[in-house]
C-alpha cells in the first residue's frame, strides 16, 4: 500500500542546518567507428532559410538575439545537444538560433543524406538505392553517417546539435552503444491543431527554396506569391499521419533520454522559446566547465563519498533519501520549479502554487531544512528580478495575540533568514527584491509579483483572509505560493469553524498548481521510496516507479501520465499494471 496522504499540519522546530551556509555571502573560494566513407567537404553546406510560426502574446516581451554574439564552447568539454520536434514545431528556427549563440555544429540527417547522394559517396550511393526503390534508409547506414560526421574535428571541438535524430528507439540505442550521448535532449511541444495549421498553410518558393505561410508569413510581393507551391506532404491527412508517427517514435526515443530530457513549450514566440533553451544550455555548459575544473563542494557528493551522476537519473534524480541532498539534486529541483513557474506566468496565470515535498522540503520529516526552502525562494526571486521584475517575498507574521501569538514552527526565524541572505553583488535586495508580510497592506504599486513562503493555517488562526486581501490588492499581478498548507483547521477551542468554510476551501482551491513533486511510499512509512509523481506546467502529471537496477543503483521508470492530478486509486492501479478502462475496485489500498 502506497502512501499518498496530505501533508501534516505541524512539524518539529528544526534548527538552521549546514545546508543554509550557502545562503549567506562567503569568501570566493573516443574515436568513432566508421566503415563507410564520408565526404568531409560537405561540412560547409548551409541550410535553406526556414521560419517558425507561433502564436504571439502581446504581454510577453523578449529581448532580440544580439547579432554576432556567440558563446564558443570549451574545446575540452563542448556541448552536445539533440533537439526533437514534430513537423512545423519551429525546430529549424531554434536550431539556427542555437548555432548562432553557441557556435555548435548543426547536424541534420536529411541534409547529410542529400549531400552524400549529390556527392556520390559510398554512403550516398547505398542510401540512394533504398530511396530510389521507395524504402527507408536502414538505421545502420544513417547511424554510420551521423557518427562519422560527429567524429570530424569541428564537431569534436565546437560541440554538436543533432537535429531530429535519433528518430527511433533503435537509432537511440545505436548511439548509446557507440558511447555517443547528448548532454541535453530538447523536445519542442506544440498542440496538434497549431501544427496542422502551420503545415497546411505552408507554401514553398521553388526558386529560392524559402518557406512562407499564407497567414503568418506571407510572401513579399505578388510575383513570389504567384509561383508558390504546396508541398505534397503538407495536406491535412498527411500531416495528421506524420504527427501520429512522430509521437509514436518520440515516446520510444524518450525512454533512452528520460534523465536528460527537457520538454519546451513551443507554442510561443520564437524569442521566448529560445530564451528558455538558452537558459538550459548555458546552465549545462556552466556545469560541464565546473565539473571539468573539479570544483565540487562537500554537498556535491552522496553520503558514500562518490560524486552524484546525472547520467544515472531517469526523469528525476535518484538517491533522494540520502540526506543532506547534494547541491546537484537541489539545483535540479530549483531549476525545474523555476521553469514551470515562468511558463505559467508567461501564460498569464496570476494565482499559482508550487507543491514540492522532497525530504528536505517535507515538514512531515525530521530532515526538513529551512535553508533548502530559502534557497528555492531565492532562485525564484532572483531569476524574475533578472528579467526586470520587482519581486516582493512575503512571510506570514504573527497570527494572534497573547497565547495564540506566533507562527507555525517551521517558519520560525524565516523573516530574519531572508533579511540576512546573500542576494547577490549587484544590489538586487531593496532594488528589485523586497521582503514583506502577507496581507493587503503589503501590496505596493511598484510591485510586479509576489512570492509567498509556505503560507499556512494554524490551529486557532486562518491565513485565508490575509491571503485573499493580498490577491485582491495585487489584481492581475502574479502571486506565487511556495508549499502552501491551506487545509481548514479547528479553532483555538478545538472545534472546526463551519461558518464560511465552503468559501475558504473554494478560495484555497483557486490557486492553480504550476509545479508538483511528491515521493510515494507504502502507507504509514517514509522508506523505501516506491515512486514519484511530477507535474510541470503546462504538461501532464507523470507517474514514476523507482526500480533497483543493481547493488546501490536505481532509476525511475515512467508508468503513466494523467491530464489532471490522479487519485490514490489511479496511482495504485498504474503500479499494479491495470488499465484505466478496467472496472474500479470497491476498496483501495491507499
Amino acid at each position: 500500500m502506497l502512501n499518498y496522504s496530505p501533508t501534516a499540519t505541524h512539524c518539529c522546530n528544526v534548527p538552521l542546518t549546514p545546508t543554509c551556509s550557502s545562503l549567506f555571502k562567503s569568501s570566493p573560494s573516443s574515436s568513432l567507428p566508421n566503415s563507410l566513407s564520408f565526404s568531409s567537404a560537405l561540412v560547409t553546406q548551409q541550410l535553406a532559410s526556414r521560419h517558425v510560426y507561433a502564436n504571439t502574446n502581446p504581454n510577453i516581451k523578449s529581448k532580440p538575439l544580439h547579432k554576432g554574439l556567440k558563446i564558443m564552447c570549451s574545446t575540452s568539454e563542448p556541448l552536445k545537444v539533440v533537439i526533437s520536434g514534430a513537423p512545423a514545431s519551429g525546430k529549424g528556427t531554434q536550431c539556427e538560433m542555437i548555432v548562432e549563440k553557441f557556435g555548435l555544429v548543426h547536424v541534420s540527417t536529411g541534409d547529410l543524406l542529400r549531400a552524400e547522394v549529390s556527392a556520390g559517396t559510398e554512403i550516398g550511393n547505398k542510401a540512394k538505392e533504398y530511396m530510389s526503390s521507395g524504402h527507408l534508409v536502414p538505421d545502420e547506414i544513417v547511424t554510420a553517417m551521423v557518427t562519422t560526421r560527429l567524429s570530424l574535428k569541428d564537431a569534436q571541438e565546437k560541440g554538436w546539435l543533432l537535429d531530429g535524430y535519433p528518430r527511433s528507439f533503435a537509432q537511440a540505442e545505436s548511439l548509446e552503444k557507440k558511447n555517443i550521448r547528448p548532454d541535453l535532449y530538447i523536445m519542442l511541444d506544440v498542440p496538434d491543431d497549431i501544427l496542422i495549421d502551420r503545415c497546411v498553410g505552408r507554401r514553398l518558393d521553388p526558386v529560392t527554396g524559402r518557406i512562407y505561410h499564407i497567414n503568418n508569413f506571407p510572401p513579399e510581393n505578388g510575383e513570389i506569391k504567384a509561383r508558390l507551391i504546396t508541398r505534397p506532404d503538407d495536406t491535412e491527412d498527411k500531416v495528421k499521419s506524420r504527427l501520429r508517427i512522430y509521437k509514436q517514435n518520440a515516446e520510444t526515443v524518450l525512454s533512452t533520454y528520460l534523465n536528460i530530457s527537457k520538454k519546451i513549450d513551443g507554442n510561443r514566440p520564437k524569442g521566448v522559446v529560445f530564451k528558455e533553451i538558452d537558459s538550459l544550455l548555458s546552465r549545462v555548459q556552466k556545469d560541464k566547465e565546473a565539473s571539468k575544473s573539479g570544483k565540487l563542494t562537500v554537498s556535491d557528493s552522496h553520503s558514500d563519498g562518490k560524486p552524484s551522476n546525472k547520467e544515472n537519473w531517469r526523469g528525476i534524480p535518484t538517491r533522494l533519501n540520502n540526506i543532506p541532498h547534494s547541491r546537484e539534486i537541489r539545483e535540479y529541483f530549483y531549476d525545474d520549479v523555476l521553469q514551470a513557474t515562468q511558463r505559467a506566468i508567461n501564460d498569464g496565470k496570476t494565482q499559482i502554487k508550487v507543491e514540492i515535498n522532497i525530504p528536505e522540503l517535507n515538514p512531515e520529516m525530521d530532515v526538513y531544512r529551512i535553508g533548502t526552502l530559502m534557497e528555492l525562494v531565492r532562485v525564484l526571486a532572483l531569476s524574475f528580478a533578472d528579467d526586470g521584475k520587482r519581486v516582493k517575498v512575503c512571510v506570514q507574521g504573527s497570527m494572534g495575540e497573547g497565547a495564540v501569538a506566533g507562527m507555525p514552527l517551521q517558519l520560525a526565524g524565516t523573516r530574519k533568514i531572508l533579511e540576512f541572505m546573500d542576494w547577490g553583488d549587484y544590489g538586487a535586495r531593496d532594488t528589485f527584491i523586497k521582503i514583506g508580510s502577507i496581507g493587503g497592506k503589503e501590496v505596493d504599486e511598484q510591485d510586479d509579483m509576489f512570492i509567498l513562503v509556505a503560507p499556512q493555517n494554524a490551529v486557532g488562526n486562518c491565513i485565508i483572509d490575509d491571503l485573499r486581501a493580498m490577491t485582491t490588492a495585487a489584481g492581475h499581478r502574479p502571486v506565487v505560493l511556495v508549499n502552501p498548507r491551506l487545509k481548514d483547521l479547528p479553532g483555538s477551542s478545538g472545534i472546526m469553524q463551519t461558518m464560511g468554510r465552503e468559501k475558504r476551501l473554494e478560495y484555497a482551491a483557486s490557486f492553480e498548481i504550476c509545479y508538483c513533486f511528491r515521493l510515494l511510499y507504502y502507507a504509514g512509512t517514509q522508506y523505501p521510496i516506491m515512486g514519484a509523481l511530477r507535474m510541470s506546467y503546462p504538461y501532464e502529471y507523470e507517474l514514476y516507479k523507482r526500480v533497483d537496477v543493481s547493488a546501490g543503483k536505481e532509476k525511475y521508470v515512467i508508468l503513466s501520465t494523467f491530464p489532471k492530478r490522479p487519485t490514490g486509486e489511479e496511482i495504485n492501479d498504474a503500479f499494479e499494471g491495470k488499465t484505466r478502462n478496467e472496472t474500479k475496485r470497491a476498496t483501495g489500498i491507499w
